[in-house]
């Protein structure tokens, strides 16, 4: 079965959607975080303990798989669900960040992406096709169409040439896409450019996705640049499919992009922070390096309720895990910030349902930014109108 979105509700006051996601492995509540799972796990947890931070979808990456073990293992194992024992959906990305991230402008050709395995160094080519069959023999719920993800700032005339060139890609890769289990997303890009990102939004909807994603954002760009790029894009997305924003995990930015329409984000940002000592509370963003925490016997955020709060795992210790550098301390972050941004999501349904976003909104500054304010100049206009 494909995925089938269901609008709900429409906050009155913004653009935000209160929506529902069916699947094969259940229904699910949009707007939602996806943890990331780059190659078949998110790092460091096990499969029950993303079910206890309530994950819905979890996201996995093509190119990371083709590499290793190699699509066609993963077939043998039955699929990336059985593969990894994991009984929600899941989405694959299409290899095109890798492409932006590996590649240089000349390997870039009609045929596909020529670049390096950043693991050995062998020549390798992706082209919308491979990734298509990737994808296909991963057999996850949900694919991405094979797009160039370009960097910013970019100019005008690279942008348009590059949207031409996604749109191409996008009608390659559907014309070979062949699992019946599986839905495919088509990729908006156009840079900053809005008439760029509104002829391919129109020109992607006609091809007939199943959904929708917002590619070529958190690329360098500034926060206000971004929250244009969306708008863009989602002014002229249908109603009745879904909307996913690539890449994007700062708390600010799902409260921003919900706001403008988003129903579901992904972000490697809370694992990745983790790793580091760092760790996400409705106040802000803490390090728990940080000396003052040597003998703070209390939990991260005693209105959380995430297995490591609710265990009463100390600032100390886990001060003392990540200094050691014992994988523990990066684990009891890793549960905490994920829970930290499903939990956002949770309270931002719960917001759009009451038709109360732009007063959550407007604590939820206060209260993550206190004094310092927020990181980019309001405009309120853009939510509203």
């Amino acid at each position: 079965m494909k995925i089938k979105y269901i609008l709900e509700h429409e906050e009155k006051n913004t653009k935000a959607r209160l929506g529902k996601i069916e699947t094969n492995y259940g229904t699910f509540e949009t707007p939602m975080f996806m943890p990331v799972g780059t190659e078949a796990t998110v790092k460091t947890l096990s499969v029950e303990e993303l079910k206890d931070v309530k994950a819905g979808i979890i996201l996995a990456n093509t190119y990371h798989l083709w590499l290793r073990p190699g699509e066609d293992i993963i077939a043998k194992a039955g699929g990336l669900h059985e593969f990894m024992k994991w009984d929600g959906p899941i989405l694959t990305d299409s290899g095109g960040f890798q492409v932006f991230s590996l590649a240089k402008p000349k390997d870039i050709s009609e045929e596909g992406v020529k670049f390096k395995n950043h693991l050995n160094g062998d020549n390798l080519l992706l082209t919308p096709e491979k990734s298509i069959e990737i994808q296909n023999k991963l057999d996850s719920d949900i694919a991405m169409s094979f797009d160039e993800c370009i960097g910013w700032p970019a100019s005008y005339e690279y942008c348009k040439q590059s949207v031409e060139r996604t749109l191409r890609w996008a009608k390659r890769g559907k014309d070979v896409f062949n699992n019946d289990r599986q839905s495919l997303f088509g990729i908006v890009q156009g840079g900053e450019y809005e008439d760029l990102r509104k002829y391919c939004t129109e020109e992607l909807v006609k091809m007939d996705f199943d959904g929708y994603s917002i590619g070529g954002t958190s690329v360098g760009e500034d926060k206000p640049t971004m929250y244009k790029m969306v708008r863009y894009a989602t002014k002229y997305l249908p109603q009745g499919k879904v909307r996913y924003l690539m890449g994007v995990g700062d708390p600010i930015d799902i409260v921003e992009n919900v706001c403008r329409g988003i129903d579901i984000f992904d972000c490697v940002s809370p694992t990745r922070l983790a790793r580091h000592g760092h760790y996400l509370t409705k106040f802000g963003k803490y390090n728990i390096k940080n000396a003052k925490n040597k003998d703070d016997f209390s939990c991260l955020d005693s209105n959380c309720d995430c297995y490591t709060c609710k265990k009463g795992y100390s600032k100390a210790y886990i001060r003392h895990l990540i200094n050691a550098g014992e994988t523990l301390g990066a684990r009891l972050l890793s549960i905490h910030n994920i829970r930290y941004l499903i939990r956002l999501t949770e309270e931002l349904r719960e917001a759009i349902k009451n038709d109360s976003l732009l007063a959550y909104r407007e604590q939820f500054i206060k209260d993550y930014y206190g004094d310092k304010g927020l990181p980019y100049k309001q405009n309120l206009d853009e939510i509203i109108n």
